[in-house]
């Protein structure tokens, strides 16, 4: 049996129909949650305003309320909490920063990961880069946060778990800005991180990100490579693939843009496990750019101009029409072309039920690594260039 292509799925019907994008009754929640919040959003820190310390210490480590990095001393690096947004039992969910303060004034970098809980190559990436730097050696600054998403990370999941109205289970990445007043504990953890501690410490952001729990993906950066600040950075990465596409309006990277901050995703392979690989690749453009910036000095490593690096603007999913088993017939950055057999898919039996096959010529970024595979799982992703882009695409994080 094959599944013909559904010449009516565009952008639009694949985010309706992914599992990773919002629902409508979702999106207008969040509307009426920022119209109807008792008071306003609060606005982002003043820099002027200073340093907010609790007073607390968690084995340590000072904890903040709000960080401005110039009261930091330089040529060092410091270790801090910040304060987020209170549990149900009162008590906070504290999150994680590492700053390294040059001792030279320059730009500010900021790297953020664990937005999802269970993105575990996005974190190593991030701890290696810190552990590279010498602030005394270094003219600007480099602030990492590491588990933004706390109670995710704890429980090894993508979404954050929501007691409000009984079990829920929310996309961190589907919540920036953030509203510190919002309806929901996640919307209100976004605003504090947004407002207090990331939008007033950074020049530029990277936020690090990997596939999403069965589901496998390639190395690659998702970027607007029309803002040319963006492109600069996302070029100097050996990365042999890059999304050009905008994707969701309220993922981190864009609500950084919308404020002028130039910021990308990079994407680093499967959930849950460590690559070394494609971490060291990373590592490598994550440092480029802080030479590109003139935070540390040194000659370039491998860049975009040293791999062949494909860009789509879009991303083709090809989604499971039956229940059942499935068995890929491509890896990840295979070329593809329309009409090639890319999966085949048996029942319990062992028959075969559906063949699936590609409708455009591009690049493989994502494979479904869960074998049994339900009506409607995105079984694959290809990443091909699209000459109508129609804004926001679901893609594979």
């Amino acid at each position: 049996m094959s599944n013909k292509p559904r010449e009516s799925l565009d952008r639009r019907d694949f985010m309706i129909a992914s599992l990773a994008t919002a629902s409508a009754s979702a999106v207008l929640a969040i509307n009426a949650g920022a119209a109807n919040a008792q008071g306003t959003a609060t606005p982002a820190a003043d820099p002027a305003s200073g340093t907010v310390y609790t007073g607390d210490v968690i084995q340590g480590k000072k904890v903040v309320s709000a960080l401005d990095v110039n009261d930091l001393e330089p040529g060092s690096k410091h270790l801090l909490y910040f304060q987020g947004v209170e549990m149900s039992t009162g008590q906070h969910w504290y999150v994680s920063v590492t700053v390294a303060k040059g001792a030279r004034p320059g730009k500010r970098g900021l790297l953020v990961s664990g937005v999802h809980g269970d993105e575990m190559s996005s974190v190593h990436t991030v701890m290696t880069v810190m552990n590279q730097l010498d602030p005394a050696q270094m003219s600007g600054t480099v602030m990492a946060v590491t588990d933004v998403s706390r109670p995710a990370m704890e429980t090894m999941q993508r979404r954050w778990p929501n007691v409000g109205r009984g079990a829920d289970l929310i996309d961190m990445n589907r919540e920036w800005p953030g509203n510190e007043n919002g309806f929901t504990p996640t919307s209100r953890h976004a605003g504090l991180l947004f407002n207090r501690l990331l939008r007033p410490n950074a020049d530029f952001g990277i936020d690090f990100h990997t596939g999403t729990t069965g589901f496998d993906a390639s190395a690659f950066n998702i970027a607007s490579m029309d803002v040319p600040e963006v492109k600069e950075m996302v070029e100097l990465y050996p990365v042999t693939q890059i999304f050009d596409n905008p994707v969701y309006p309220s993922v981190l990277h864009n609500a950084l843009v919308e404020v002028g901050i130039p910021a990308f995703t990079p994407e680093i392979g499967p959930a849950r496990i460590l690559t070394p690989e494609m971490i060291a690749q990373f590592v490598e453009g994550t440092m480029n750019v802080l030479k590109h910036h003139g935070i540390v000095a040194g000659p370039m490593g491998r860049t975009g101009k040293d791999v062949s690096v494909f860009v789509g603007n879009s991303a083709f999913p090809v989604l499971a029409t039956h229940a059942g088993f499935v068995e890929h017939l491509v890896k990840l950055h295979d070329k593809v072309e329309p009409g090639q057999k890319v999966a085949i898919q048996r029942d319990s039996f062992g028959e075969v039920v559906a063949e699936y096959t590609s409708s455009v010529a591009g690049e493989v970024a994502g494979l479904r690594s869960d074998v049994p595979s339900e009506p409607g799982n995105p079984l694959t992703f290809i990443l091909f260039n699209n000459t109508t882009p129609e804004g926001a695409e679901a893609y594979p994080e």
